[in-house]
């Protein structure tokens, strides 16, 4: 566990998939929380996360006020033969070949990024991105996030996000996501 400076009272620290492992099921409850899932869904996503942690560069920040968990942010390596990639692939490749290979070569996935609504507006998910993506070795990084006017939107576009694809079905959700790409470092 690697702390960093407070910031508004909240603690980043880094944490590796054992430290994360005992603290799973409050940050999953922060992402259902925020994402506003049923409640069934963190019992869905374990595993997900889970085997997201073997994942090569897989990378994991989280946000401390005291000692609560109050927010979460990890990713890994993005490669083909992982299902969000080769979905990505899919849509832009409808879109665009050039784009398609330009940004999904040598990028970092940005898998999740959540801070429990109770603590939201205070900054701590910009210190989360910065914090996690100071870490990365990867020259970009790409995400996906629900379409819509959100505070996601807000710090996404403050960090110099660019639209790469938008309005995106992925396949098993029926909302519209966007896919946003930044060249690093932040």
């Amino acid at each position: 566990m690697t702390a960093m400076p407070a910031r508004h009272g909240v603690r980043l620290v880094g944490l590796t998939a054992a430290e994360l492992r005992p603290l799973l099921a409050e940050a999953l409850e922060i992402y259902v929380t925020a994402m506003r899932y049923p409640p069934g869904a963190a019992r869905q996503r374990s595993p997900m996360w889970l085997e997201h942690m073997l994942r090569t560069g897989w990378r994991c920040t989280a946000a401390f006020g005291g000692d609560t968990l109050v927010g979460i942010a990890y990713g890994y390596r993005g490669a083909p033969g992982q299902w969000w990639h080769d979905e990505v692939r899919r849509g832009l490749e409808a879109a665009d070949q050039d784009v398609a290979q330009r940004w999904l070569t040598d990028y970092f996935e940005l898998t999740e990024l959540h801070v429990h609504p109770d603590s939201q507006g205070q900054s701590i998910g910009y210190a989360l991105l910065r914090q996690l993506l100071s870490t990365v070795d990867a020259p970009k990084v790409l995400l996906s996030t629900p379409e819509g006017p959100t505070r996601a939107w807000r710090l996404y576009n403050r960090a110099g996000f660019v639209d790469l694809l938008r309005d995106y079905r992925f396949t098993g959700d029926p909302r519209p996501f966007a896919v946003l790409g930044r060249h690093l470092p932040l």
